[in-house]
């Protein structure tokens, strides 16, 4: 589904991801993890079209993206989330959702400023298929509070739900369970999985890196704007490199007892 060969971000004489390759398949749940300042968020912002690379190229569905513009890109059917939540905090957790429907929508501004049938129909369909997207991350019944009185948790929800509404083939998730206790995590996870059997891609970036063990089907190290490892995540733990340069000895057997449970 996507092919990424050689990209380089630099910014100014700051190299903040460099000659990065790799593939991710349809249908998988795909790991970033490294450390702070590691490249990934610059990464996630080059495949969004945020970012031109400098170098090498993006290829997804078939086609060249690298230095596509943003929208275009959410057409093709990538769709993301971000590491800061991005509200409109004094709206209704359904106005925020039905945002995420924009780039997909025909009526133009003239029907919608006069009222015409055609806007009111296609109003009503962003609306419903936006109280369906709500349910399935677990927020039916909130869809009149506003975003901004929601708890941390949910807010990460109606992201997500903004995200998902388009329908897109891939999802990237920015730090998903950021601020989570241990019960809002799992809970996460459980629909992190929820939406790929519903046939939509996953890559996400995370820093609690056990949690990540235990859900992702393969896992890219970055360190430093490089990939130090891309393998299955049983193979990552195990890896010299990765327990230096991220993990750290002590943390393995912690680590390893996460991703069991």
């Amino acid at each position: 589904m996507l092919k990424i060969e050689g990209i380089s971000k630099r910014f100014g004489g700051l190299v903040a991801v460099n000659q990065v390759s790799l593939a991710v398949k349809e249908g998988e749940i795909f790991g970033l993890i490294g450390p702070n300042g590691a490249g990934k968020t610059t990464f996630f912002n080059m495949l969004t079209g945020i970012y031109k690379p400098n170098e090498g190229t993006i290829v997804f569905e078939q086609q060249q993206v690298q230095g596509v513009k943003p929208f275009r890109i959410a057409k093709l059917g990538i769709s993301r989330t971000f590491q800061n939540i991005r509200l409109l905090k004094d709206e209704s957790v359904l106005e925020n959702v039905m945002v995420g429907m924009f780039g997909k929508t025909h009526t133009g501004l003239w029907s919608a400023i006069l009222g015409l049938g055609s806007a009111k129909k296609e109003e009503e369909l962003v609306k419903e298929e936006s109280r369906k997207i709500l349910e399935l991350v677990g927020l039916a019944g909130l869809e009149d509070e506003l975003a901004g009185s929601l708890s941390y948790g949910n807010q990460r929800r109606v992201e997500i739900a903004r995200a998902l509404v388009s329908k897109p083939k891939l999802l990237l998730l920015d730090e998903p369970t950021a601020g989570m206790n241990a019960d809002e995590t799992n809970e996460i996870g459980e629909l992190i999985r929820k939406i790929r059997k519903n046939g939509t891609t996953v890559i996400l970036i995370e820093h609690n890196v056990g949690w990540v063990m235990g859900l992702c089907d393969r896992i890219a190290v970055f360190d430093h704007g490089e990939k130090i490892a891309d393998d299955e995540p049983e193979k990552i733990i195990a890896n010299p490199a990765v327990i230096e340069a991220y993990i750290g000895k002590e943390d393995t057997e912690e680590v390893n007892k996460f991703a069991a449970n």
